[in-house]
């Protein structure tokens, strides 16, 4: 099992989180499956989202489609996202 983890500003939070809910079928498209979303406690604007993966693969081919950074445009992310990608062990 892999998991993404993912760090970023953004405009507004919950403007984010409903673009990042409403992207949820996309993930499960490309394999995502549970994941859970954490908002900074002193930057209400800073989020950290941790993803399950069926594979490593799958995970990068997320990370790199057209669709994703679309989504992460209109959500309002700002800079680029700090992304680590981690087996469980």
């Amino acid at each position: 099992m892999t998991s993404m983890l993912v760090r970023s500003k953004v405009e507004d939070f919950q403007t984010w989180k409903k673009g990042f809910d409403e992207g949820a079928d996309l993930r499960t498209s490309f394999g995502g499956g549970a994941e859970q979303v954490f908002q900074d406690a002193s930057d209400p604007n800073t989020y950290v989202a941790v993803i399950e993966w069926d594979t490593l693969e799958d995970a990068r081919k997320f990370a790199q489609s057209p669709e994703l950074k679309a989504a992460m445009a209109k959500a309002g992310v700002v800079g680029t996202p700090t992304v680590y990608f981690m087996n469980r062990t």
